[in-house]
């Protein structure tokens, strides 16, 4: 089973709660906005590595920015589509997008074709009040932002 951790980072607005999310990098993604956004996680193996450790680990690589230094608060495990287990916390701050320097991957594209290139791990940044949000995450990613409402509720 593979596994993910990653930080959902949210903010108190006049507007209401918003949440910062990633939008997906590389070819499968470029014109895609619903099913697109996450939560910054990455995959990490649960024998050599906490989840917590994981998630702020990724959110470094993800980001290009060190993860904030404050309360947690967990949102627990969501089964994705793909079989891949997403465990979150939330954490309270606020994150300029522009200063957001993306991890990349390479990967062979076109397919077939013997040329490898690197894509960003996540091609843009941005903060989203629940109901946008709601639109554009992965879809099992949704429970977090309930977990989220109802902590902050």
């Amino acid at each position: 089973m593979r596994t993910s951790a990653g930080l959902l980072l949210f903010r108190h607005t006049d507007d209401g709660l918003e949440v910062l999310l990633g939008h997906m990098g590389g070819p499968f993604f470029a014109r895609r906005d619903a099913g697109a956004w996450t939560v910054p996680k990455g995959e990490y193996e649960p024998d050599s590595e906490p989840a917590w450790d994981a998630a702020r680990r990724e959110f470094q690589e993800e980001l290009g920015l060190p993860p904030p230094d404050r309360e947690a608060v967990p949102l627990g495990e969501v089964r994705q589509t793909n079989g891949k287990v997403v465990t979150a916390w939330a954490i309270e701050a606020d994150l300029d997008p522009a200063t957001v320097v993306p991890g990349v991957f390479s990967m062979e594209w076109p397919p077939k074709s013997g040329q490898m290139r690197e894509f960003p791990e996540l091609d843009r940044v941005e903060w989203f009040g629940l109901d946008r949000a709601r639109t554009v995450i992965v879809k099992a990613q949704d429970a977090f932002l309930d977990r989220l409402a109802e902590h902050s509720a």
